[in-house]
């Protein structure tokens, strides 16, 4: 066994509900472990969306991602209502879908109003596959190949540009006029090719690197100068001189973030000062900035330690930040555009493991396996990330035992939790890991030939399915096997 806690009798899966307070609409879904519809059912099970987590895994099997709708448009309701009431001018909140970009994902955050953020050619494909219009889609990356754009350009929605890269290939595809779609867009995204030509102008926006630090993981720092990312701002004032000379760009926005999971208030505000000045300085060109988009990075509460600034107090810092830098320079307010990811999904999903056997070191730790790992949840490996977890077939028993949780791979990093304090388990008790809506699936593989989970959406009752579990047959789906290879083999 492991090691006993000393709170046990205390300690229950339960006390992750009970730290909720507040209405469903005053709670931030950031600050939250569990999604906000959460509850112990009268079997003494996890309930999420109306729907029994012990259920869903019966009938859709595990390891299972179970996405809250209800949390989901509440954290975009978060954002956008809280813009209207900060920001005194225009302005637009668009899902950073890195995260997790799916179909039902990408329509769930349009209908909300949302625009979205996108970073390749197959995030782009899936969001207007989804409905998203054009209009409120933008592309960022920081080498985008020559087909990405072309099929950026073909859809009509506003590039981020990240370099001088970047800048001259757009500028070489816009003087083709959209007449020489590579084959790759067209076998790629038939539907949205234009009839004729492209539209010119064609919408840009700069990424800058502003040199602010904040307090994260080295790989989630996006914004300092040493930064693969952006524009350096030694650069802006050549990179203006050059668009100023491009009838066929048309700049209508600025672009910076600093990087994820902050939980500091501070260098966001600093962000305002530094993106409103070079707003200004490209009015001396002639050009007319009409947008800043500040990135996002708001963390989420992913241990009880953890504290987050609410999504309200992130944005009443930076509509502010930006309204008085405004003012200083005597400049018109832009329309103000965010990019939420992690804060916007990641509470709103936990991923349900059915638990195997244990292996206990004595006097060293006792591992808990379970039925997926580092191939639906790379963050522990990647990140060394840190998760909470409760066994949702017994959410009343008592805290027994400190255990580390494996996967199952053939990996020794494969753990993802290394210590979780839990009942005494047994085969096929229900694990259930929480906040794991942002960048598990989305970042998920098929390490040891491992099949990747299915995901349902769940909602007043009724859980639907948003992605196929894959089968056997979807692994070898894109293997080749040459002729001279298919002969039997003893």
């Amino acid at each position: 066994m492991g090691s006993t806690h000393a709170t046990a009798v205390q300690m229950t899966g339960r006390r992750y509900l009970s730290e909720a307070t507040g209405t469903l609409a005053e709670r931030s879904p950031n600050q939250q472990l569990l999604p906000l519809t959460a509850t112990v059912n009268q079997r003494d099970h996890l309930e999420i969306g109306g729907c029994d987590v012990v259920d869903l895994v019966q009938k859709f099997g595990s390891p299972l991602y179970v996405l809250d709708e209800t949390t989901l448009r509440t954290t975009c309701r978060h954002y956008r209502d809280a813009f209207v009431r900060y920001y005194p001018g225009a302005s637009q909140v668009l899902y950073a879908s890195k995260a997790w970009n799916c179909l039902a994902v990408c329509a769930i955050v349009a209908s909300e109003g949302l625009g979205i953020d996108i970073v390749s050619g197959g995030e782009l494909f899936t969001a207007i596959q989804a409905g998203v219009s054009p209009t409120k889609l933008y592309l960022h990356g920081n080498n985008k190949s020559r087909a990405e754009l072309e099929m950026a350009v073909a859809s009509g929605c506003t590039i981020v540009l990240d370099n001088w890269h970047e800048l001259k290939t757009l500028v070489a595809i816009a003087a083709e006029s959209g007449s020489n779609e590579s084959e790759a867009v067209a076998e790629t995204l038939p539907s949205l090719l234009p009839t004729s030509h492209s539209p010119l102008p064609i919408r840009i926006m700069l990424r800058l690197t502003p040199g602010i630090e904040c307090h994260t993981h080295d790989y989630i720092r996006t914004g300092s100068i040493d930064s693969k990312f952006g524009f350096g701002l030694d650069q802006l004032d050549d990179v203006f001189k050059f668009i100023v000379q491009q009838p066929s760009l048309e700049l209508i926005g600025l672009h910076a973030h600093i990087g994820s999971q902050i939980f500091e208030l501070e260098p966001h505000h600093d962000l305002g000062a530094v993106m409103v000045q070079w707003l200004s300085k490209a009015a001396h060109y002639g050009l007319s900035i009409q947008e800043l988009d500040i990135g996002g990075g708001l963390g989420i509460r992913y241990t009880e330690s953890d504290d987050p600034p609410s999504i309200e107090a992130w944005v009443k810092v930076v509509s502010e930040s930006i309204a008085a830098a405004c003012n200083a320079q005597n400049v018109p307010l832009p329309k103000l555009l965010s990019e939420p990811g992690r804060s916007l999904i990641g509470s709103a999903c936990v991923t349900a493991y059915t638990v195997g056997g244990q292996k206990t070191v004595p006097g060293i730790r006792t591992y808990l396996t379970v039925d997926g790992g580092m191939s639906d949840n790379p963050r522990p490996i990647t990140y060394q990330s840190i998760y909470r977890a409760l066994v949702a077939n017994r959410m009343s028993a008592p805290i027994a035992e400190t255990v580390t949780i494996a996967g199952k791979h053939c990996e020794s990093g494969d753990i993802v939790i290394q210590e979780a304090d839990l009942p005494e388990t047994q085969p096929g008790d229900l694990l259930v890991v929480m906040a794991t809506g942002a960048y598990n699936y989305s970042m998920a593989s098929n390490y040891n030939r491992i099949a990747r989970p299915a995901a349902v959406l769940v909602n007043d009752g009724e859980a639907n399915i948003i992605l196929q579990r894959e089968t056997y047959q979807d692994l070898i789906r894109q293997d080749c096997l040459p002729e001279r290879l298919k002969t039997p083999h003893a």
